[in-house]
């Protein structure tokens, strides 16, 4: 059983007792018991109208939600990156206490929109150059964005790609009319890769991370927000091996022959100029700087019910 099967196994467990919902909704056409029959639910109720509100001002468009709905579907992974980051959104003290778990130097996070998080980030201008430009929807966007004040007054961009459940097979993604857009800044000679066939980036989940890596470059290329430098972090569970132990490029697979740590993370750093830029975090491990702070108990209480199963099993061993 992989481990999007074991979740879903898992959800049904607690479904009734948190939601409260029989489950039943509809996905892709057809009802699922791992589907809210009412989707606001999936949303934890201490961000639901304001995340919400969020989502429709901005235009963002909910993963496979109907109207201004979020999804019902339980393993969402866009669910799951709202449910942990919305409420840092308000919340200086806990924004500031995650970006420092990333690096001990940024003294305090800033505003990015009107908040301390921006989700579906696409920046102030195309700078890759796409089709299309907007937010959630057929360009290269980020998750969630956040930014630090570091102590020598620059500001730096936490660029944030949230899995919970997705793994990937051996697709081959490169067609001219990508490689139109993206070959030329791979091979540019400022660009953050190394020099490796382009081809080797067209396959997932390498072939989001490469278009998420130019974007960060020209980001800071461009002083977006004013900010000079940028952190890739990738929020992946620990538990999802079908991910985080597969390499899907052949190309990269084969450049990592013989090398005992030859998982997805390692292929990845290979191919970049700057490897400490790419950050992998277990989402418990992401949000644990805010477990002791005030006022933050019903929120890490809700994620360590719904999603950190194993770190709320260590705690009650000890």
């Amino acid at each position: 059983m992989n481990f999007r099967e074991k979740e879903r196994e898992r959800v049904l467990k607690y479904r009734d007792e948190i939601f409260k919902d029989p489950g039943g909704g509809k996905f892709e056409g057809k009802e699922w018991d791992f589907v809210l029959k009412d989707p606001v639910l999936n949303l934890w109720k201490g961000i639901r109208t304001d995340a919400q509100d969020y989502f429709k001002r901005n235009k963002i468009p909910w993963w496979q939600g109907e109207k201004d709905n979020p999804t019902g579907h339980l393993l969402s992974s866009q669910i799951a990156c709202v449910n942990h980051l919305y409420y840092l959104r308000q919340r200086k003290d806990l924004a500031t206490a995650v970006l420092k778990g990333i690096n001990k130097k940024i003294i305090e996070a800033e505003i990015v929109d009107d908040g301390y998080v921006e989700f579906e980030f696409i920046g102030c201008k195309n700078y890759l150059g796409e089709k299309s430009w907007q937010k959630g929807a057929n360009s290269t966007s980020i998750d969630a964005v956040m930014i630090g004040r570091h102590e020598n007054g620059k500001k730096v961009y936490f660029l944030i790609e949230w899995k919970y459940t997705e793994f990937y097979n051996t697709e081959d993604k490169y067609i001219p009319a990508t490689a139109k857009v993206y070959d030329h800044l791979i091979k540019d000679v400022n660009s953050p890769f190394n020099n490796i066939d382009v081809k080797a980036f067209y396959f997932e989940p390498f072939y989001q991370l490469m278009r998420q890596t130019l974007l960060g470059w020209k980001l800071v290329e461009n002083n977006d927000h004013s900010c000079s430098e940028y952190y890739h972090v990738h929020i992946i569970p620990d538990e999802n091996r079908e991910l985080l132990d597969k390499i899907t490029s052949p190309e990269l697979k084969k450049m990592l022959v013989g090398n005992k740590e030859n998982g997805m993370i390692k292929a990845w750093m290979s191919t970049l100029k700057n490897p400490d830029k790419y950050i992998h975090r277990s989402p418990e491990e992401f949000l644990k700087p805010c477990k002791d702070i005030i006022d933050s108990k019903s929120f890490i209480s809700y994620l360590e019910k719904r999603y950190w199963w194993r770190f709320l099993h260590l705690k009650i061993l000890n």
